[in-house]
């Protein structure tokens, strides 16, 4: 049986399928001598591993990364090491342990630890340093599932809320289709661009049934690309682990370091991890998330302590200078998502940091418990629940559709939500606002919804106001007020040019039919009023009790 294992172990090489290079492969062998590392010309990883070691790895069901020639002193480069421990784990299905009180330092070489198996980063440190990196669009860690992607076939176009898809499948299947000869998100405004492919990204059982609870979301009358990927079965967990970036010094453009952990695999739990920044200085490319999930469904991250990155600026498409989105916590092409109990090392409401999260492609993203400075969905999210949080200075911003409930949460912010001008200020669904307090930054302009919309560009979607809002005892903490001080808004003036008919929109934005309060309570005694732009929203019920 020994004899048949070394066999396959002579044989097993890996390579990542995200950001490939010459040197973030393996090949494992086994033969006499000791347990080491070597690397070959190529930058590839040889692993020899003894037969006394395999056995005691295989007894013990576990592998820590000193086995493996990790030091731990947080001065030697222990890369290597731990990208050899988490190959050879991989391959027998063993988790990973990291040793206690260790301190690994983890090079700018581009090297990427692919995990396969629970890992416990326990109470090890892990400094991460980005002050020299051969190639910042590789992670230091990829959480990836074995199972492989493939193209379907016979599958010519889909329509929005369909429930089925004519094929079978042998499990549960993550899809992601795109229409290449439609632009969608086409974004306004000083980082404007010409639109992405239409996208989406949902869940099929065995049988080809939809999971409606993030149902398709777009007609595609044509379809240039769509791939299945089998979703794991199981849960793997990530516990633990003391994470400091040294922060890259680059000029300050639009060159995203990706040095974290990202997760391409679905039914994963980030469980009591740590992450925090040192030497920011004058100069700095954003980050992509050290926490990247992306093409996944089914994650879960949960007391988990993040930082907010400082703010750079640059010159964005449209030739003005434009402050740089940078991400601790990044979510892009993925379904049910949450972040429970979670907060950040530096002040939520110091606007000197980026907001924590940013996002595209989602469905039912959940905070519950979390102190953060930002909630943010970029090309869309359907379905977006915040409850028992804190927000702070960057809020709540957010397009997308479905319905949008915030409840029992406090947020710092201009707006208690802000629907993002850049693509359309769109939400085609509800928003619940429930057992919540605002306390607006700029009280003069305080309103409930913000957002701005001009009628005139075409972002390549019909744009809704939500059609319904609900809001249910909310206290509104604007007792400090100026004189010339009238009272919140519901609504944010979207657009000041609209006065009167005369003004005509080429794309017509879909408002708000109805808005229900109920239990409100101003500090400043002031009246709640529809909006500063009373023709705009004038045929807007609401109705208070």
């Amino acid at each position: 049986m020994m004899k048949y294992s070394l066999l396959i172990l002579l044989f097993f090489s890996f390579s990542l399928t995200y950001g490939q290079t010459k040197n973030t492969s393996a090949t494992i062998t086994s033969k006499n001598g000791k347990t080491e590392v070597s690397i070959t010309e190529n930058g590839e990883l040889l692993i020899n591993v003894s037969p006394q070691d395999l056995q005691k790895f295989q007894k013990n069901k576990l592998v820590n990364y000193s086995d493996f020639g990790a030091v731990g002193d947080g001065k030697a480069d222990d890369i290597d090491a731990i990208a050899a421990t988490h190959a050879f784990a991989n391959q027998y299905q063993i988790p990973v342990k990291a040793n206690s009180k260790a301190k690994y330092y983890i090079s700018g070489k581009g090297r990427t630890a692919l995990i396969q198996t629970n890992t416990d980063f326990g109470d090890a440190s892990f400094i991460i340093d980005d002050t020299q990196v051969e190639n910042r669009n590789l992670p230091v860690f990829m959480v990836s599932s074995m199972l492989k992607p493939f193209k379907l076939k016979g599958i010519t176009s889909l329509k929005k809320n369909q429930e089925k898809i004519d094929l079978k499948f042998n499990s549960t299947h993550l899809i992601t289709v795109t229409n290449a000869t439609v632009k969608q998100y086409i974004r306004f405004g000083a980082n404007q661009n010409n639109g992405k492919a239409q996208t989406d990204i949902f869940i099929v059982d065995k049988n080809g049934n939809v999971d409606l609870n993030a149902p398709i979301i777009w007609d595609f009358n044509t379809i240039t690309d769509i791939t299945a990927l089998p979703m794991d079965s199981t849960t793997l967990t990530l516990k633990g682990g003391r994470f400091t970036t040294i922060a890259n010094k680059e000029n300050s453009k639009y060159n995203y370091y990706s040095r974290g952990i990202s997760i391409r695999r679905s039914n994963v739990v980030v469980e009591g991890l740590e992450h925090r920044i040192t030497g920011e200085g004058e100069t700095g490319a954003p980050y992509g998330g050290f926490i990247n999930i992306g093409d996944c469904a089914n994650v879960t991250v949960k007391n988990t302590l993040l930082t907010g990155h400082k703010v750079y600026t640059t010159i964005g498409a449209a030739g003005v200078p434009v402050s740089m989105g940078t991400y601790d916590l990044s979510v892009n092409k993925a379904l049910n998502i949450s972040f429970i109990n979670c907060s950040q090392t530096n002040d939520i409401n110091d606007s000197a940091y980026w907001g924590l999260l940013g996002s595209n492609y989602c469905k039912n993203l959940l905070y519950d418990g979390c102190s953060f400075s930002r909630f943010d969905a970029h090309m869309g999210v359907a379905n977006a629940t915040i409850r028992n949080s804190k927000l702070g200075h960057q809020g709540i911003n957010a397009i997308g559709s479905g319905k949008f409930l915030v409840e029992n949460s406090t947020i710092s912010s201009r707006h208690l939500i802000n629907l993002r001008p850049d693509y359309g200020s769109t939400w085609e669904g509800e928003f619940i606002i429930r057992n919540c307090t605002f306390k607006p930054s700029n009280i003069k302009l305080a309103s409930l919804i913000g957002g701005a919309y001009s009628g005139q560009h075409d972002f390549g979607y019909t744009c809704y106001m939500p059609e319904k809002i609900t809001i249910e005892n909310l206290r509104i903490d604007d007792s400090k007020y100026p004189t010339d001080y009238e009272g919140p808004a519901i609504f944010a003036n979207f657009n000041p040019k609209m006065v009167d008919g005369a003004y005509q929109e080429k794309f017509p934005y879909v408002k708000t039919k109805e808005v229900n309060i109920k239990n409100l309570n101003i500090l400043s005694g002031k009246p709640l009023r529809v909006s500063d732009n009373t023709y705009m929203f004038r045929d807007v019920k609401v109705n208070k009790e």
